[in-house]
């Protein structure tokens, strides 16, 4: 699940809090804050899951008070079911591995109540739920596709989620969950297409890593940052021209040092795609034109390193 993008980003996000204060933090200190970034991602992933749980139950409690409003004034009154019926939905209540996980790390929505109220109403006034609240019998894929929908069109880049997990962040003692929700929401829809109704409560979730190298990169990649931080920063330092390394924006030098680590310890990943990885982080946790900046010192390390004959890197071939 956590790709490694994601892990680039975990591993600079580190590596600002190891060099923070001049005294740093160990290794090990780090490198513990760093998989627990990782969990923190994870827990997110399955609280997001049993977002849907909480939506169904929002929509239980007003059917309920419906139908008793619907009693006291002696009217009428014929319930949709069609959303607290859903079978994905149910399908997610009873996840064996879901139910276990979220019981195990005490994971709950109850600090964020109010959010949760103000993002139910958002999905009752959403197109996707209305849509699928006038289908006469829903079928599995139906119950499927709305819910992707919530995800993407409703969820996706929300100020109230975002509001909702800075609640959360705090009451239940998590990390990052405000900068990772967007990505974790992608997570979500990729669960949502691999669910199979034959499954049932065996339906198999995402790991959090897809395999054991994903993991050993990251803590790799973290290593070498730090064992060989004077290295590279003489190389950038070689790079800057007129520039001081003391006065260039902080992160920009956290971004470049990871960035060398990669580009001279994981000869198999393409320079092509480590420098492009790294302008991003740049654009998204930087400064306006830090990815320009950044861009060209990598661009003039990675000649002189060539040029020397220092530097094997794996090649993209079309």
């Amino acid at each position: 699940m956590i790709n490694r993008t994601l892990i680039r980003t975990k591993v600079v996000q580190t590596l600002f809090s190891h060099y923070y204060n001049e005294e740093g933090n160990s290794l090990l200190s780090s490198k513990k804050n760093l998989l627990d970034s990782f969990d923190d991602t994870y827990s997110l992933y399955m609280l997001m899951l049993d977002f849907v749980n909480e939506i169904v139950r929002a929509a239980d409690d007003k059917i309920a008070f419906e139908e008793e409003r619907a009693k006291v004034l002696h009217q009428p009154y014929t319930a949709n079911v069609n959303f607290v019926n859903n079978r994905f939905a149910a399908q997610i209540f009873n996840n064996r591995v879901l139910r276990s996980y979220v019981d195990e790390h005490k994971l709950s929505w109850d600090a964020a109540h109010e959010n949760v109220r103000l993002l139910w109403k958002q999905i009752q006034e959403s197109n996707c739920y209305k849509e699928y609240m006038q289908i006469e019998q829903p079928t599995y894929q139906d119950d499927k596709t709305v819910w992707r929908k919530i995800v993407s069109d409703v969820l996706a880049n929300n100020d109230d989620l975002c509001s909702a997990l800075e609640e959360l962040e705090v009451a239940l003692d998590h990390k990052d969950w405000t900068t990772d929700y967007n990505v974790v929401l992608s997570y979500i829809v990729k669960t949502i297409k691999r669910f199979q109704e034959d499954n049932g409560a065996n339906q198999a979730l995402l790991e959090m890593f897809d395999s054991e190298e994903e993991l050993n990169f990251g803590k790799q990649l973290l290593k070498a940052a730090i064992d060989h931080y004077d290295e590279y920063t003489s190389l950038i330092e070689a790079h800057l021209q007129n520039w001081d390394i003391n006065r260039i924006a902080y992160m920009d030098k956290i971004i470049l040092l990871t960035a060398l680590a990669e580009i001279l310890t994981c000869p198999n990943i393409p320079l092509e795609i480590t420098m492009n990885e790294y302008i991003e982080i740049a654009k998204d946790y930087s400064t306006e034109k830090s990815y320009q900046f950044i861009n060209a010192i990598l661009d003039e390390i990675v000649r002189k390193l060539k040029k020397e004959n220092k530097l094997l890197k794996a090649v993209v071939i079309d």
